[in-house]
């Protein structure tokens, strides 16, 4: 069922991608560096066209600021990767990130990750520059806190692999030595009770309700949640009335503590959530008359008691407002899924 919590390590796991690898004679940034072997790059073409590892149309710092901002909303850094497609180990770190169970679920959960295109080391060097990037080599890496703080810069041949005393040298990362680069520099968990209490505050403050969900960054649909609230006439609209509160029931301390006090009990599907008073009275939940979670409301019934908590509870917004709130859910757009 869409709302039921997976394993982890199911949902994260991902698919390891076959790609030729190109030949690694150098690393620096220069348009001397070869791109591939012709034996490779025919074998290549036998697959057909493949979407590149770095996108050499992207706008590298609309891109950042982006990653930033998820960051900042749901403490994580930004992991920006600078490289090019021309760069055999550009691409290989790439999939080494993507394939390794261990690094991709410490992506998923800790990072946003930026792919910067260097081209011909003839693009986005005013980018690299602006956050402190000098480097002569490629790939290379910077990681950002969420106010776009550079807080290290690494050369990325120490995590390379090592050949062995005679032994031709060896295309790839060591997989160990990248997953305690990442885990090193992640952020300080959030304690959801501090969150709770701010939110709560604020609340009281404004006369408004809080809006509390919990999710998981594994969870498909709590993103659809997030993402539908993020919306900018949506987010117009709740702001009039809730103080968002998203607590992370992987990420944040104390996190079980609040499902349970709030929600009963540890068990159950994800995203749930309920309306909760300034004075910490406890409103409507995301649950049927049959205790059963709706989650995300995508289908009619679950959009039909979605409508329902807001009429029994919001005291500000008015009944065209909640009706619009209500339609949202049910446009083509947002049945079509993250």
């Amino acid at each position: 069922m869409k709302k039921s919590i997976l394993s982890v390590a199911a949902i994260c796991a991902f698919t390891t991608l076959a790609q030729e690898v190109p030949v690694p004679a150098s690393r620096p940034m220069t348009p001397a560096t070869p791109t591939m072997s012709p034996a490779a790059a025919a074998k290549r073409a036998d697959k057909g066209p493949k979407a590149p590892t770095y996108d050499e149309k992207a706008d590298a710092a609309a891109d950042i600021k982006a990653a930033l901002a998820r960051a900042k909303k749901n403490n994580k850094r930004v992991l920006v990767q600078w490289g090019a497609n021309w760069c055999g180990w550009c691409v290989v770190l790439a999939d080494t990130m993507k394939s390794d169970g261990k690094i991709s679920r410490e992506m998923l959960y800790e990072y946003e990750l930026v792919k910067v295109d260097m081209g011909r080391f003839d693009k986005h060097l005013d980018v690299a520059k602006a956050y402190g990037a000098e480097f002569k080599a490629i790939p290379y890496l910077t990681i950002l806190d969420a106010d776009g703080k550079p807080i290290v810069q690494q050369n990325t041949e120490p995590l390379e692999l090592k050949a062995e005393a005679n032994a031709k040298p060896k295309l790839g990362h060591d997989t160990a030595k990248v997953l305690e680069f990442l885990k090193t520099h992640e952020a300080k968990p959030w304690v959801a009770a501090d969150l709770e209490k701010a939110a709560l505050d604020k609340a009281k403050a404004e006369g408004k309700q809080v809006f509390l969900h919990f999710g998981a960054p594994w969870c498909g649909w709590c993103h659809r949640l997030e993402d539908w609230m993020a919306r900018p006439e949506i987010n117009a609209i709740l702001s009039k009335e809730f103080v968002d509160l998203k607590i992370d029931t992987d990420r944040m301390t104390g996190a079980a503590d609040l499902v349970t006090r709030w929600r009963g009990s540890e068990k159950g599907g994800i995203p749930w959530f309920c309306f909760i008073a300034a004075d910490g009275t406890k409103g409507p939940v995301s649950e049927s008359d049959k205790g059963q979670n709706i989650g995300f409301p995508a289908q009619p019934d679950e959009v039909a008691l979605f409508r329902a908590m807001l009429t029994k509870s919001c005291k500000i917004l008015t009944a065209e407002e909640i009706k619009t709130l209500g339609d949202s859910l049910e446009a083509p757009k947002t049945a079509a899924g993250r």
